[in-house]
């Protein structure tokens, strides 16, 4: 396991954009111990012996086959691993929980429905249910014997999901919630058995409630035919004057938005996970049959354009899978602190969420941006087969391409990330002024700003000290403009989608630095060589990246008379050392080939 952090070495939510982190506070997935590898073992063995032989017959929404799946999958206690154990869960801990996502995602359809059933399906009753609906639900919720869903997108409401059409009348005598209204696009609603709805009391009180499967007057839709994930149960639910027990009351009347907005972080982060291990099960089939596929009397993995394709995928695989480790300890730790600090298990864990939404948001985009990168080039590996129903790739392109929908949409976490940053840095718990005074410092007066760095990685820390550097001084532009009206960033939507851009960029650049040098100090039964080519394959294209997101940026409201002198400090920023990619990707497409395997 990693080391013990305190509160001196761990970053607050956002902070990793104006402090510096120290690598060997980082877990990393070579920290794994014997009890996190045997869990792993567990899921991947279950995935492969009892969800992969029976694919096809989930596919075509088999009745009563997921719910079965889900069941076996609880007998094994891995319903009820982020559970308290006085209602019979685990409580195993973060990165634990996280690696049973990564290695659920393989599993297709089956990873929606359990994604939904344990994520936003049970933690809106952990997070917010009264003790008497959490010893009704959640006991029940963990064996399997209910399932859950989550009911919050209308026809008319979606990523504004506030503005929900529903109505909840309490009738004359008190006892109830009167509901009508409809919801769609429902994961898990054909079998559900429990449902966390949204609906407006009073007109405007955007609220939470509990609903049974059997209530008079609800009902569902037919199953919908959908472009992917087409064993995945998705129906619409219609609500006619359905009596709710006031006791089903989810929260506080008018405090839906908490519930709703809160529980999607931690969906965010779950979704992110589940398709990193789809990245590395898509990513080996690719390379098995580039080996096996031959071409002019040679396998297609000789091959330069296969080669950087297969060390792409595997260099995009890294980078993510070290992002979402790194973020589950941090998630963790939170989750310890706040407990430490007076709140109970299931507030910790709600805090926690809350206060790394940025960073949940960050791992929702890679995962699924790195999964739609790495099926998309899967496919063209295999060519025509790639294109065939016969094989597994095109289902997997056909699934991937909810994910960057799932959750909030990949823009809509964009915006929520400036947001996030934004909001901190107004109430001062993220001081982006003095990084911001420094910067300017060493622009206008040459002063250089921030520490000097040594060792072995000098120019991949500078590097990433520069991006950050990049970042401070745009947003302090934008921030300054929008608070003297010029600019107003809620209509400025691509300017937003470049900030959030270059912020990803720096997590993962940073993420990825950390690792390596951990790798380098910590393993020395590692090839570090192969890690330093996969760092700075990545450095090389991602100061490309931050190069063209800045710049962008820059002529979009940067004053023309200003623009020069934001660009002479974007070149002086992006001066990382050319790398030999081509050479790089060799070698790492090389390890692959070798071992048959992703082999990171």
């Amino acid at each position: 396991m990693s080391a013990t952090l305190t509160e001196s070495t761990v970053l607050k939510g956002g902070e990793f954009l104006i402090k510096e982190s120290n690598y060997q506070d980082m877990f990393i997935p070579e920290d794994f111990n014997e009890e996190q590898l045997m869990v792993k073992e567990t899921v991947r063995s279950f995935v492969e012996q009892e969800i992969l032989p029976v694919v096809e017959r989930i596919e075509t929404l088999e009745e009563g086959l997921i719910p079965s799946i889900l069941e076996s999958f609880a007998q094994l206690g891995l319903l009820g691993t982020h559970m308290p154990e006085d209602l019979g869960g685990s409580n195993l801990d973060y990165i634990t929980n996280t690696l049973i996502g990564e290695e659920v995602g393989p599993s297709g359809s089956f990873s929606v429905s359990y994604n939904a059933h344990t994520g936003i399906g049970m933690l809106p009753i952990l997070y917010y249910g009264t003790e008497a609906q959490k010893h009704k639900y959640l006991p029940k919720l963990i064996t399997g014997e209910l399932k859950s869903s989550y009911c919050l997108t209308e026809p008319s409401s979606g990523s504004d999901a506030l503005s929900a059409k529903s109505t909840a009348v309490m009738n004359p005598e008190g006892t109830h919630y009167i509901l009508n209204g409809q919801k769609m696009w429902i994961t898990n609603a054909g079998f559900a058995d429990i449902f966390t709805v949204f609906a407006q009391v009073e007109g405007d009180k955007f609220t939470g409630f509990i609903l049974e499967k059997g209530m008079d007057g609800f009902t569902l839709g037919a199953e919908e035919k959908k472009l992917g994930i087409k064993g995945s149960s998705t129906r619409q639910i219609f609500m006619e004057n359905v009596k709710v027990p006031v006791e089903n009351l989810l929260g506080e009347v008018g405090k839906g938005h908490l519930i709703a907005f809160n529980v999607l972080n931690t969906g965010r982060f779950k979704l992110g996970a589940s398709c990193l291990g789809g990245c590395k099960k898509i990513t080996e089939v690719g390379l098995k049959y580039a080996n096996e596929r031959e071409q002019f009397n040679v396998p297609i993995s000789t091959f330069g354009a296969i080669q950087y394709k297969l060390a792409e995928q595997a260099i995009r695989c890294f980078v993510t899978e070290t992002a979402i480790y790194r973020t589950a300890q941090l998630i963790q730790h939170g989750e310890i602190h706040f407990k430490e600090s007076g709140l109970d298990f299931a507030k910790s864990k709600l805090q926690a969420a809350e206060e790394y939404a940025l960073e949940c948001s960050i791992i929702k985009i890679i995962g699924s941006e790195t999964l739609d990168y790495v099926v998309d080039e899967t496919v063209q590996i295999f060519g025509g087969m790639g294109y065939s129903e016969e094989g597994v790739i095109a289902r997997a392109y056909r699934d991937s391409r909810i994910n960057r929908i799932f959750e909030g949409t990949n823009e809509i976490n964009r915006m929520v990330m400036l947001s996030t940053i934004l909001k901190s840095a107004m109430k001062g718990e993220l001081d982006l002024m003095t990084p911001g005074m420094a910067v300017q410092n060493e622009l206008m007066n040459g002063v250089a700003s921030g520490e000097v760095f040594t060792g072995n990685y000098v120019a991949e820390q500078t590097a990433v000290a520069n991006f950050k550097k990049i970042l401070i001084m745009l947003l302090g532009s934008a921030a300054q403009q929008a608070m003297g009206g010029q600019l107003n960033l809620k209509t400025e939507q691509e300017i937003l989608m470049n900030l959030a851009d270059i912020i990803t960029e720096i997590f993962n650049a940073e993420s990825t630095l950390m690792r390596v040098m951990k790798i380098a100090e910590n393993y020395p039964d590692k090839d570090i060589n192969i890690y330093n080519a996969i760092l700075r394959t990545h450095l090389h294209d991602a100061t490309n990246r931050v190069t063209k997101q800045a710049t962008d940026a820059i002529a979009s409201f940067i004053a023309p008379e200003m623009q020069g002198a934001f660009i002479s400090g974007l070149r002086k920023f992006t001066k990382f050392p050319l790398q030999n990619v081509k050479e790089n990707r060799r070698k790492i497409a090389g390890v692959l080939i070798a071992a048959g395997e992703y082999a990171f």
